[in-house]
């Protein structure tokens, strides 16, 4: 019976995903002050100062929801839209439970990823897509869920029924349709597909939605774009509504999906998915007979992606590796083979700059406190020696470059603002030296130097179009080198005076060099017949030309001699003449194609937002079952994420008591501030033969200070809290007078620390990492109780890579009167029953690693990524005193191993579950018979 409750438990945890989102609580410092502009569509939440660029993006969202709606459903409901400028990375979201969205500001530098539209005009045309998803997927079952457990329902029903690359796949389509640009027309986005379909490598369907540890896969995106955008082409554009409330409702049942395209195209899912692939295989000319990529001695596997190239002399090369065993890492490559530099810092990128034996690169760094508000810092690493030096502190600088002489930075600093700068910087110490003079309003991306007195930039105008510029120094005059298009430019490259680069051009990106002084033009085509899937990053020797191109393998480095390639000469207006549809005409159907550029300004009034505003705001009933606790709660969250609330019931099934309580916390501070009370009726103890029951009562509060030391290459977590509780017990009325009412007040006080290296992907933990728990619980008033806890755990290298040794250690003492039963937190050896004693110390060794990469399922239920285990020795020692006033000493030592399944539940939702065999060598004093236990593991966590 325990086993199949922690299966349907196991089976709920489909749930995550869909109540995870982006948001970070009380992630804002108190110094921002919040405002709003208000339409029948949005509220558009922003800090003060950002009245332009908010009134934008809900101009965009208002005037673009009745010209897209149609396609996707009527409902219509206003979302709140939280802008954040103090962060620098590049994302967004919207979720349920609470229902909102969030923009995170700064831009990317790789405009081939994303596209070069602003980028808040990029996220208002794509994430408001998701808002009307939302709306309109709350019908049939999935409407009867939200009824039942509020946004959280509707989460969990949505999350089961429609795909991850549905949701993104159509709103990556909505921002093609409505723009002069959008994913869906850059060559880059198709990339992933175009090298596995080149190099035969057709994989199956729950292969591509669910990935590998062993192979290189795309991501949903490009996958859904695929789809929806030729079910619109083929089925009309109110195709995808159909199917979407047909699946959302689960009127076809299981698989709801997949029996909706049947139902509303005719055909089966698989044969409408082979269908669409085809027809872009089509339309890049795919011909998988030929294997032109696959036969150039591509590995069987994913080994590592190599990126950003730089010449240190014609038979030397600098790169950047990341792969999935290893954290990235700077290699020297010469004829005779590979040099490790020096691992990377945390970055958000991959570019850096390199000069002399010198790299430049920017780093990431979290604030202390705020988690919305980071950095990114330039780091200096000598090739030769491998030691870095910070350059820079709290700033938000990108892309840096070293000048001819070396001794000077230009980099692209992206403020809070909105705004980008180029700015010079010393290159021995990271001092400001300028910022060169704006006139354009320009946006840079991946500046260079031209001499001393020029930078050569990719840039974005206020519209999205891309250029080459190049300015002067001193005066920020601006010189324009190609026509303004809508077709990504980046990574420049000057080599005297010539600036080298990629762009896209036709159904791919490929390598381009301008001469400065002529403004001549030309495409760089190799003479060999090899396809190459994209050229990025260009390097240039004296006498070599070096770039990245994209494989099934990942990026990869090719170069060739100077004479290697033919310079073909292209007229400017013909290589910037536009990007292609890829065959899909549906992009210029309807009234609402390329309609971002006629959005109109809308007077709309700023007024303040309150920081507090509708406080409770709940929005979702959250069950949570984990015998012999069953628990309902109520959940709330502010639109700001700075209080979070929740009411709840718990009844649990041994003892037959009923809990209420109520629990609130609140993160604007620089201390969370919590604040609970819960009473809890027909508490039940054996007393003398019959059952004695009581009630309790309990008042919290505590403070509460989460640090984020995070730095360089280490992940650094400090977490302080203490807190105060005031108890109260009363026994009912059949017993008062055996037992007399008693109350107290105890503190709670913990100190977390966790510190690690970054893992990669394929790392079962870390490779070195250590954390400790300290917590001491004391009763102040009414009473003499105390309880210590100590945990701690070391994790080393394995023998091989992916193996790890985890050594775990824990002490906890309690008082001797046991009149406060605090709760118990003790690991205790595995296989035993648990008990809470006076006093235990156990240690522990575990030895994990990887025993398979299965990358197979069944029946787009499941699947299998990694199979890994690990054998573990437990010893713990205990004692007690007993009721006669002796006292007792025991041994509970056990050894044993486990076995974990890394899966995919419906080809989305990551679960990971594992069974334990433990063989008890003392014996179990506590409970259970026999010397052979076994357990099945599941996560704690249902929702």
């Amino acid at each position: 019976m325990k086993i199949c409750r922690k299966i349907i438990s196991l089976l709920m945890l489909v749930a995550l995903p869909a109540l995870a989102g982006a948001q970070v609580f009380g992630g804002d410092p108190p110094s921002v002050k919040w405002q709003q502009v208000n339409t029948a569509s949005a509220r558009v939440i922003f800090p003060q100062g950002l009245d332009s660029l908010a009134r934008r993006v809900a101009a965009i969202v208002q005037q673009m929801n009745g010209y897209i709606l149609p396609t996707i459903g009527p409902k219509q409901k206003p979302v709140n839209i939280v802008l954040q400028n103090q962060t620098t990375i590049s994302n967004a979201y919207v979720g349920l439970a609470p229902f909102r969205s969030e923009f995170y500001l700064t831009p990317e530098q790789n405009s081939f990823e994303i596209g070069s539209l602003p980028w808040h005009e990029q996220l208002a045309i794509h994430e408001f897509r998701h808002v009307q998803q939302y709306n309109n997927f709350n019908v049939g079952v999935s409407h009867i869920l939200k009824v039942l457990f509020g946004e959280g329902g509707q989460a969990l029903a949505n999350n089961l029924s429609i795909p991850d690359w549905f949701f993104e796949g159509d709103a990556v389509f909505n921002e093609t349709y409505v723009s002069d640009q959008g994913r869906g027309r850059l060559p880059y986005f198709f990339n992933g597909f175009r090298a596995l379909w080149e190099s035969g490598r057709d994989y199956n369907y729950m292969k591509l939605r669910n990935g590998s540890y062993r192979d290189y896969t795309p991501d949903w995106y490009p996958l859904g774009y695929m789809l929806v955008s030729y079910g619109r082409q083929q089925y009309g554009n109110d195709f995808w509504k159909r199917v979407t409330k047909d699946a959302a409702s689960y009127t076809w049942g299981f698989y709801p999906l997949q029996q909706a395209v049947r139902h509303n195209s005719g055909l089966s899912f698989e044969t409408f998915r082979n269908n669409a692939f085809k027809y872009f295989k089509n339309e890049f000319k795919i011909d998988t007979s030929k294997n032109l990529i696959y036969n150039h001695n591509l590995p069987e596997h994913f080994t590592a992606d190599e990126e950003f190239p730089a010449w240190v002399n014609d038979s030397t090369l600098i790169y950047l590796k990341s792969s999935y065993d290893y954290r990235p890492v700077f290699i020297e490559k010469r004829n005779n083979g590979e040099r490790r530099i020096a691992v990377r810092d945390i970055s958000i990128d991959n570019y850096f700059s390199y000069h002399d034996n010198k790299i430049v690169y920017s780093a990431y760094r979290p604030d202390l406190r705020w988690g919305y508000r980071n950095y990114s810092e330039l780091m200096l690493l000598d090739v030769k020696s491998g030691k870095e030096q910070r350059l820079t502190s709290k700033t938000r600088y990108f892309s840096p470059s070293f000048s001819p002489d070396g001794r000077t930075l230009v980099t692209v600093e992206e403020a809070t603002t909105g705004k980008s700068h180029l700015v010079l910087l010393d290159a021995g110490n990271g001092k400001l030296l300028s910022v060169i003079p704006e006139r354009q309003n320009l946006y840079y991306t991946y500046p260079q130097f031209y001499g001393n007195k020029k930078i050569i930039s990719a840039v974005r105008d206020t519209i999205g179009k891309m250029s080459l510029v190049m300015i002067d120094i001193q005066s920020g005059a601006v010189k324009t080198l190609l026509p303004f298009s809508f077709q990504p430019v980046a990574f420049p490259k000057v080599k005297n005076d010539t600036v080298y680069f990629s762009a896209s051009f036709g159904t791919q990106e490929d390598l381009f060099a301008l001469s400065i002084p002529t403004s001549q033009l030309y495409r760089l085509k190799n003479r060999n017949i090899r396809a190459y899937i994209g050229k990025y990053e260009p390097a240039i020797s004296q006498h070599k030309l070096a770039w990245v191109s994209f494989t099934a393998a990942g990026y990869k480095i090719n170069s060739l001699a100077d004479t290697g390639f033919v310079w073909e000469k292209i007229a400017p207006e013909s290589a910037r003449s536009g990007l292609t549809d890829f065959g899909i005409t549906a992009l210029g159907n309807g009234q609402a194609a390329d309609m971002l550029k006629a959005v109109k300004a809308e007077p709309l009034q700023a007024s303040k937002y309150p920081r507090l505003y509708h406080p409770l705001n709940f929005h979702s009933i959250i069950p949570d079952f984990s015998d012999p606790n069953y628990q309902i709660s109520l959940a709330g969250e502010n639109i700001l994420n700075t209080l979070q609330t929740n009411i709840s019931f718990n009844y649990n099934r041994d003892e037959g008591y009923k809990e209420f309580g109520a629990d609130a916390i609140y993160g604007a501070w620089f201390p969370y501030v919590s604040l609970g009370a819960n009473y809890t009726a027909d508490r039940r103890g054996y007393y003398k033969g019959g059952n004695v029951y009581w009630n309790e009562t309990q008042i919290r509060s505590g403070l509460q200070v989460p640090l984020n030391l995070s730095y360089g290459k280490n992940l650094t977590y400090l977490n302080i809290g203490s807190g105060l509780v005031y108890a109260n017990t009363s026994f009912q009325e059949a017993y008062r007078s055996l037992f007399a009412d008693r109350s107290y007040i105890y503190s709670s006080n913990f100190v977390s620390f966790s510190h690690s290296v970054q893992r990669a992907r394929k790392n079962i933990y870390p490779k070195f990492q250590q954390s400790l728990l300290l917590r001491y619980r004391s009763a102040l008033t009414g009473l003499s109780a105390d309880q210590f806890l100590a945990s701690g755990a070391l994790i080393f290298p394995g023998v091989f890579v992916n193996h790890s040794l985890v050594i775990t250690a824990a002490h906890q003492q309690k008082d001797k009167n046991n009149i406060i039963s605090f709760s118990n937190d003790f690991p205790f050896s595995r296989g035993y029953t648990a008990e809470n004693l006076h006093n235990m110390n156990k240690w522990g060794v575990s030895y994990h690693l990887p025993l398979l990469y299965p990358d197979a399922g069944f029946a787009n239920l499941v699947y299998l990524l990694r199979v890994r285990g690990d054998a573990f020795y437990d010893y713990t020692t205990a004692n007690d005193f007993l009721s006669n006033g002796t006292s007792f000493k025991s041994k509970f030592r056990s050894g044993g191993a486990e076995i974990y399944f890394d899966t995919k539940f419906f080809n989305q939702t990551a679960i990971t579950f594992g069974f334990r065999y433990s063989y008890l060598i003392d014996e179990d004093i506590f409970g259970g018979s026999g010397r052979n236990r076994f357990e099945l593991i599941v996560p704690v966590t249902i929702f």
